[in-house]
C-alpha cells in the first residue's frame, strides 16, 4: 500500500496538538469544499484533508500511524506485528492505509478478517447561510453532501434560535458505514446572511432609528420594525443622538423558549431643504432658545487654561 503524509495534508507539524489539527482541518475543509471551490482538484483535495483528519483526530489511529515514522509516497508493507494483531492475511494487504488504521484502532485483537471489521462512516463538515428570519423561526434546507459514492441531497432542519457561527451536528447523516458500522455525522456551520435593517449580537438585535429634531426633543411614539412586524416605540423627550432604546424580548428566539432584546440606536436627522414657513420657525427657535450644545466643551477648554 502507499504511504500518505497526513500531517503534510493538513499543513501541521507532527507534534501538533488536537486543537491545532482540528483548526487546520476546518480551514482547509471550507477552502476546498466542492460547494465553495471551483478548482478542478478541489474535491480530491477535500477528500485527502478529510482522510487525514479522520486519522489524526483519533488517538489510537494517530499512534498507529506515527509508528510508521516518516516515509515518502512509496509503496510499503506495514510492520509484521500489525499483520499478527490484525490476523487478516491477504485481505490485510488489500486495504488502503486509511481503512487499515481504522480497522486496527477499532478491531485490534477481535476480527479475523478485514471484511468483518465494522467501520464507521466518514464525518463531513459544511456550511449553510440562513436569513435572520429563518434563524428566528427555524427552517428546512436542502443540503448537497459530496462523498466517495457521489452527491446526496439532504433535507436538514435548522431549529429556531441558531446563531452566527453555531455548529449543528446531524447524527448519522454522513458517509455510510462499512461492514455493518454506523454512519458518520455531518457538522453544519451556520452563517447568518447580512440583513438590510438589523445587526446581531448573539440573540440581541440592533438597528438605527432616525428621529426628527422635534421627536428627539419633545418625545414621540414611533413605529419601528421587528422580525414579527412593526410595533410602537416610545421615544422619551430629550433623547440624545446615540442613545440606546431597548425593546425587551423583541430580539432573536434563543431556542429555549426565550428571546433576546431589540435595541434602537437613536440618530437625529435634519431636513435637507425647508419650506419658507419651516425656515421661519427654525429662525424663531434660534432667536428664542438659550440652548448651547457647545457650552460644556467651551467650559472645559476654559478650565484648561
Amino acid at each position: 500500500m502507499k504511504y500518505k503524509d497526513y500531517y503534510a495534508a493538513l499543513g501541521v507539524p507532527r507534534d501538533a496538538d488536537a486543537e491545532a489539527i482540528k483548526k487546520a482541518y476546518r480551514k482547509l475543509a471550507r477552502q476546498h469544499h466542492p460547494d465553495v471551490s471551483k478548482d478542478a482538484g478541489a474535491e480530491a483535495r477535500f477528500k485527502d484533508v478529510a482522510e487525514a483528519y479522520a486519522t489524526l483526530k483519533d488517538p489510537e489511529k494517530r499512534a498507529a500511524y506515527d509508528a510508521l515514522g516518516r516515509r515518502g509516497g512509496e509503496e510499503f508493507s506495514p510492520p509484521p506485528q500489525w499483520q499478527h494483531d490484525f490476523a487478516g492475511g491477504a485481505a490485510f494487504q488489500d486495504l488502503d492505509l486509511a481503512d487499515l488504521l481504522d480497522a486496527l484502532a477499532r478491531g485490534r485483537g477481535r476480527p479475523r478478517r478485514a471484511q468483518s471489521v465494522p467501520l464507521r462512516g466518514q464525518d463531513f463538515e459544511t456550511s449553510a447561510r440562513v436569513s435572520l428570519e429563518d434563524a428566528h423561526r427555524g427552517t428546512t434546507l436542502s443540503l448537497d453532501v459530496t462523498h466517495e459514492d457521489g452527491t446526496r441531497t439532504l433535507a436538514v432542519t435548522v431549529p429556531a434560535g441558531v446563531t452566527d457561527g453555531q455548529r449543528l451536528r446531524l447524527r448519522g447523516r454522513g458517509g455510510p458505514g462499512r461492514h455493518g458500522g454506523p454512519a458518520g455525522d455531518i457538522y453544519l456551520h451556520i452563517q447568518l446572511a447580512p440583513h438590510p435593517v438589523f445587526r446581531t449580537d448573539g440573540h440581541d438585535l440592533y438597528f438605527d432609528l432616525a428621529l426628527a429634531p422635534w421627536e428627539a426633543v419633545l418625545g414621540a411614539d414611533v413605529e419601528v420594525p421587528t422580525l414579527d412586524g412593526p410595533v410602537l416605540l416610545t421615544v422619551p423627550h430629550g433623547t440624545q443622538s446615540g442613545r440606546k432604546l431597548r425593546l425587551r424580548g423583541r430580539g432573536l428566539a434563543n431556542g429555549h423558549g426565550g428571546r433576546g432584546d431589540l435595541y434602537a440606536l437613536a440618530r437625529i436627522d435634519v431636513p435637507a431643504s425647508l419650506t419658507p414657513r419651516e425656515r421661519e420657525l427654525f429662525q424663531e427657535l434660534a432667536r428664542e432658545s438659550r440652548f448651547d450644545p457647545r457650552a460644556t466643551v467651551a467650559k472645559e477648554a476654559g478650565h484648561g487654561h
